[in-house]
């Protein structure tokens, strides 16, 4: 039986096994995304998700507790700056698993574990309401009719400055065909 077991050991002693994870982790947090197996991403998954939920609140306190587990500085310092704030209106949940399909040699079942807010963007599944998708619409077309003015604004702008640079370069010839008349 297999009563009141609350994780999953993964074959390993505990302190490779916390090595392992310590190891993920910091990979998780640079490049936001890693292949690995599932057994393994489900026990990552957890120990990530409990790092990104302290990270949220900023302190010394915290920061002293996750950086037993990290290392590198840069990546602690990326947690708690970058990873945590986007993370701050989420309740829980902050990671995927997405399946792969099994691996060619032994036949392990390979997941991708990835952050579900990405840098540089939101989550996927953010999507707005319609009414607020039809009000947007109405937005754009202001929007458009104004970038429109400006555009029409910029062009005379334009156009003025080409007529100065045209009456500069006139005015330049000019002034060498009196200097020529004049050597002369």
């Amino acid at each position: 039986m297999n009563h009141r077991v609350g994780f999953n050991k993964l074959g390993l002693k505990e302190s490779h096994r916390k090595s392992l994870h310590r190891n993920m982790a910091i990979s998780l947090f640079r490049y936001e995304r890693i292949t690995t197996t599932k057994s393994k991403a489900l026990a990552v998954k957890r120990t990530v998700e409990k790092m990104i939920t302290k990270a949220k609140v900023d302190s010394v306190h915290n920061r002293r507790l996750i950086a037993r587990d990290i290392k590198d500085k840069a990546i602690l310092a990326k947690l708690f700056t970058d990873i945590a704030p986007r993370n701050e209106n989420r309740p829980g949940g902050y990671t995927r698993v997405l399946k792969l399909g099994a691996r060619k040699g032994d036949a392990a079942d390979m997941v991708i574990l990835e952050l579900v807010e990405k840098e540089g963007g939101s989550s996927d599944k953010e999507k707005t309401p319609k009414k607020a998708k039809k009000a947007s619409k109405k937005d754009v077309k202001a929007e458009k009719t104004v970038v429109t003015e400006e555009v029409a604004e910029d062009k005379s702008e334009v156009t003025e400055k080409e007529a100065v640079v045209e009456e500069a370069s006139v005015g330049a010839e000019t002034k060498e065909s009196d200097t020529k008349t004049e050597s002369e």
